[in-house]
């Protein structure tokens, strides 16, 4: 069995948790983080654009890729000491949603945690890359609350 979990800032406990107490101890389980390219490439942009393209060794765009490194190897290092056991660790950048889609694929289960409005139950409770990432994954997908839910009195109003 292949579980890949989705590692977010702010989330990630619920994930790795969620993979302690459902994943068999076989399991071969992905740590997944992955970073947006968008801000270091606007930095790199900007930089280019309106600083100076002939010194690149001051691009701001690069430090921000370095930082970016940096703290998913952190975060990873993090959520593989929570989860206490063998695992794998994939840091990997650009689109989040698809870059976590693509990761799954050939995986039998993948963990993400509700990022949206998570004061009401419904559709709202995920984000625009977790929506689009629970409607595309090519495996199972196990979707966890990140602290307890709220009660059913936060349902929409019946129609």
């Amino acid at each position: 069995m292949a579980v890949v979990v989705w590692i977010v800032e702010g989330t990630w406990h619920a994930c790795v948790d969620a993979a302690r107490a459902h994943a068999p101890a076989d399991t071969d389980i992905v740590l997944l983080h992955v970073t947006p390219a968008d801000v270091p490439g606007a930095a790199h942009g900007a930089f280019a654009g309106l600083l100076g393209r002939g010194h690149p060794e001051r691009d701001p765009g690069t430090r921000l890729e370095q930082l970016a490194a940096s703290s998913a190897r952190e975060l990873l290092q993090t959520a593989a000491d929570r989860l206490g056991r063998a695992c794998t660790r994939v840091e990997r950048t650009g689109r989040v949603e698809r870059e976590v889609v693509a990761a799954s694929e050939g995986s039998d289960l993948l963990i993400l945690a509700r990022d949206g409005d998570r004061t009401h139950l419904g559709p709202h409770s995920l984000g625009p890359a977790s929506r689009f990432v629970v409607d595309h994954a090519p495996c199972p997908v196990l979707l966890v609350w990140p602290e307890p839910p709220p009660g059913l009195p936060t349902l929409p109003p019946h129609p």
